[in-house]
Formats: structure tokens, sequence, C-alpha cells
């Protein structure tokens, strides 16, 4: 019924109980998961794990993994990991990659030359991006408009509506989930509520961005998982007044527009 485009099913914090979490995921209609990597440590991983559960991968190097010692070598173990998934029918994209400016992060210098690179690896194989988005939406569209040609998901997009716009304009889908379940989260809940039907995707980021019923008393967390993923779609039905039925089929014919390789998996999604 519902699609997570982004889930990182190959954490450790699913170590211990994988199989029975894929269960719980395919038991409430969750029909397909997208498997980002964040770093060339963990390309096999992820692209084995997708292949055990029937799901798809994208390969990339998350912002918070770049490191000025590594970052040329990651970037050559990139480029060789994608070449050699080309033909790979699970393999649909090139993320989780992006910006991230929160305190502590990697130099931005440092973390935009990395990007940059992996978006021009992204228009010369004609793969779509995964973006990680955090205090950083001008500069990845300012990148995004200088190489040209490249589009995708804007994952957990808590821009403004300027900068919304600005992706959608590129021809981006924003990603939401978890946070669109918390009372608070104002500007997200708006822009579920507002934005085209045809502007979204759903996702969970688990085993991170827990939904609100997961955050217990006390400050207590639980882990997230793709299982959630309907109930937080029935919330985002809820704010736009809309069938459950409805927001899933707009949803799934989002991802496919926004990861075209996703249509021609085995046993892949469908247009509606």
């Amino acid at each position: 019924m519902v699609l997570d485009t982004h889930c990182h099913l190959d954490a450790a914090e699913f170590d211990a109980d994988r199989d029975a979490v894929v269960a719980r995921a395919r038991a409430a209609g969750v029909t397909m998961m997208v498997l980002p990597a964040v770093a060339p440590a963990a390309f096999d991983r992820v692209r084995d794990c997708a292949h055990r559960y029937e799901s798809a991968y994208t390969l990339g190097i998350h912002p918070l993994y770049v490191t000025e010692d590594g970052a040329a070598g990651d970037l050559a173990r990139l480029e060789c990991a994608i070449a050699g998934a080309l033909a790979d029918p699970r393999f649909v994209g090139i993320g989780e990659i992006g910006l991230d400016f929160l305190p502590g992060a990697p130099p931005p210098a440092l973390q935009e030359a990395v990007y940059r690179r992996q978006l021009e690896l992204a228009r010369r194989h004609a793969l779509p991006v995964i973006l990680h988005v955090r205090r950083s939406a001008d500069r990845l569209l300012v990148h995004l408009r200088r190489v040209g040609g490249v589009a995708g998901i804007a994952h957990a997009f808590n821009g403004s509506e300027v900068q919304a716009q600005g992706f959608l304009d590129l021809g981006f889908k924003l990603g939401f989930g978890g946070a669109v379940t918390y009372d608070g989260s104002l500007r997200i809940r708006g822009f579920a509520q507002r934005l085209p039907l045809d502007a979204l995707v759903l996702e969970t980021d688990a085993p991170d961005i827990p939904p609100q019923w997961l955050r217990g008393a006390g400050g207590a967390v639980l882990r997230n998982e793709p299982a959630e993923l309907a109930r937080i779609a029935a919330v985002i039905a809820g704010l736009r007044g809309i069938p459950l039925e409805a927001l899933a089929a707009a949803t799934r014919a989002n991802a496919l527009a926004a990861l075209p390789r996703l249509g021609a998996m085995p046993g892949g999604p469908s247009p509606p």
C-alpha cells in the first residue's frame, strides 16, 4: 500500500531482529523500501540488504561521514561502486548525499566539494539523488542549479516556502515522515497539508525520526521502523482530508517519478 523512500534497514539497530522488522513492515502494508547508503563502508551491506529483502538501494556519501583525509578516496570508491551497480536492477540512485550545517558537522567547504562531485556523478549517469537537508537548503539549491540536470528527493524537508518551491521547480519531490506527527511541527504539518499532492513522498528514516507515538514519557524514544509508515501516512491523509488509499497511490506514483529505476525492478512497484 505505501512505499518507504528512505529507510536505513542496514543500520546496526536492526541487527538483532531485521527479519522480524521486515515482516512487520510487510504486514503493515509497506510494499517497498529504498535503502540509502551513507558511506563506502556501508555499500556492500546496503546492497546485500536490498537484495535479501527485495528492496531498492542507493549509493552515496552522507555529509556527516565526509572527512578531509578520506574524501578523495571515498569519492573514488563511490564512482567505482556506481559503475558496478548500474547493471543491478535494485540500484536506483545516488544518496544519501547533501549538506548538514549543524554545529560540529564537517567543514562546510569540504561538504560542498564532496556534494558537488556527487551531483556531477548523478548527472553523468542520469541518476536521481536523495538529499540530506539540514540548515542547508539554499546551498544545496545553488549547486543543483550550477550542475543542472539532477532531480530526486529532498529527504525530511523542513525549510521555507521559497526553498520548497526551489526544489519543486527543479523536479524534486519532498520527503515526509515521523516529524509530521509532532504537534509542534507546525511548518512541516503545514507543508504536508497544502503542498501539491504530486510533491510528496513518504519515508521513515528508520531507525531515526520516530513518530510521536514512539516518544514515551520522560523523553524515552523507541526505535523507528518501516512498519510505522502506514500510520504516518494516515496522519498526512488526515491533514489533507483525503482517503489513505488516495494518498498511498499518489505518493507511490511520485516515488516512481523521482526514482524511475524503481519501476523496472523485479517485483517493483507499479504505477497506480
